[in-house]
């Protein structure tokens, strides 16, 4: 059962793509392990957020990246967000961010 990958906006796939490489690389990884498995990809790969709300990790040696994404109908997965860390913590901004654009998904 494959999935398809889209992006909220075409800056968020600009983002990811002017990522270092090495996180880049990590995340195309990821990517392809989502469109397989989905909603049972989990840790260390995945992380539910809550409220129909997943984070990826990819990481490289340049440092962290953030990726939120959420699942729709028809096997399709929206990334939402997606930055690279530059503290310990999530900020609450980014969340707020894909909570909002996932909200207006949902309201489509």
């Amino acid at each position: 059962m494959n999935y398809t990958i889209e992006y909220f906006h075409p800056r968020v796939q600009a983002e990811i793509e002017s990522w270092p490489d090495g996180i880049l690389a990590d995340y195309a990884r990821m990517v392809e392990l989502l469109m397989d498995f989905g909603p049972n990809l989990r840790m260390p790969h995945s992380r539910a957020m809550g409220g129909g709300l997943f984070e990826l990790w990819p990481r490289g040696r340049e440092g962290i990246g953030r990726v939120f994404y959420c699942f729709v109908v028809s096997q399709r997965v929206v990334i939402l967000h997606a930055f690279v860390k530059k503290t310990q913590d999530t900020r609450e901004q980014e969340l707020r961010i894909a909570r909002k654009r996932m909200k207006e998904l949902q309201n489509d």
